[in-house]
């Protein structure tokens, strides 16, 4: 019998995985308001501990990145004792698992900052859209303040303390979350990074936060055990830039450099596209950067073994799949079929028993 170019075994720089499917990063909001994680989140990532690769929900690197209710963070030492439990449980089943940092930037609201100020992003410029969800209920977005270079800096520095607390929670890498209109890619897209001084106008410096914060993570994991994440054809919060294919590959020959663990590309069109051109391809990216190549967003078995099999993708994440399927590497494997598609309602923190929709979808039958 044939064996799937999916289920095979991968050398991710010193790690073995064995096989190429990755638990793609999905916000479950399952946390209490102190965003420490819980053994009943060890309890999620365990049950999807057959991938090769674990990749954690978005985590919050400091108070003023939050920009949701009930999600992780990795700057105290109760949450760093909490992410422990987590790592503990899928390590207990043999499978390397990354922490991915997040700072929300515009896309957060007054009411999760610290000190009840707009929240900062590159410029002061608004997310055109649906209302964000707050404390308070649905709320417009506001108008972003203009970050300081001081609260650059700042910011940077926090990104390096949580690359310290993953590595005192154990975890085997990190990933640098650079997609989806967070604040990273807010300062890597024309589109929201309207500055005049050094963190703006060139690709050179728009990739500047991005490679300070590269930078300070280097000093706490090597090179081979961080990944970067970007959404080059992305929409969501209000994303796309015309520049996109230009600036895109200039950061992917940048990062090149670094030899890091990966480059995590939502080539995927599943959460939307700006429409700017065609889409950026996983093929661009494989002449422009030599290390391994990540697909991600609106994969199934066969589009994920295509793939591999013609070169273009060293690995696949999947997302949604995975929240119904906690098998899904073995129901590929066997060839047995996915469950429906988890309801939205149970996506994140249910009234009730969070253990809904989370960790009681059952193993095929």
């Amino acid at each position: 019998m044939t064996v799937s170019p999916l289920l095979t075994p991968y050398q991710l720089g010193d790690l073995n995985l064995r096989n190429r499917v990755v638990l793609a990063p999905m916000t479950r909001a399952r946390t209490a308001p102190d965003r420490v994680p819980t053994a009943l989140m060890g309890e999620y990532y365990a049950q999807r501990a057959g991938a090769g690769l674990l990749i954690t929900e978005a985590t919050v690197v400091c108070p003023e990145g939050i920009g949701w209710s009930n999600t992780p963070g990795i700057y105290t030492a109760e949450q760093i004792e909490g992410w422990k439990t987590v790592v503990g449980a899928v390590h207990d089943l043999g499978t390397p698992i990354f922490l991915q940092f997040w700072h929300c930037g515009r896309a957060s609201h007054s009411s999760f900052q610290p000190d009840g100020r707009v929240p900062g992003a590159p410029s002061p410029l608004a997310i055109q859209g649906d209302a964000i969800h707050t404390p308070q209920g649905k709320q417009p977005y506001e108008t972003p303040r203009e970050l300081t270079v001081e609260e650059i800096k700042a910011t940077v520095d926090a990104y390096h303390r949580a690359a310290q607390g993953a590595l005192a929670a154990g975890f085997d890498g990190v990933e640098i979350h650079g997609a989806n209109g967070y604040l990273i890619d807010e300062f890597l897209q024309s589109k929201t990074n309207q500055r005049r001084d050094e963190y703006g106008g060139s690709l050179d410096n728009r990739f500047r936060f991005l490679r300070e914060i590269l930078e300070a993570t280097l000093t706490v994991f090597p090179p081979q055990r961080v990944g970067v994440r970007f959404s080059p054809n992305g929409v969501f919060n209000d994303m796309g830039s015309p520049d996109y294919r230009e600036s895109f590959s200039d950061y992917a020959r940048r990062l090149d450099a670094y030899g890091l663990a990966y480059l995590h590309v939502m080539d995927g069109l599943a959460f939307g596209f700006h429409n700017l051109g065609e889409p950026m391809t996983l093929g661009e990216f494989r002449n422009l950067y030599s290390g391994a190549l990540m697909g991600n967003c609106g994969y199934d078995q066969t589009g994920a073994e295509k793939a591999i099999a013609d070169g273009q993708a060293d690995l696949i994440a999947f997302g949604r799949p995975y929240i119904a399927n906690p098998d899904l590497v073995e129901r590929f494997a066997q060839g047995w079929p996915l469950a429906p598609e988890a309801d939205v309602k149970f996506w994140y923190t249910p009234s009730g028993d969070p253990a809904l929709g989370y960790t009681d979808f059952p193993a095929y039958q």
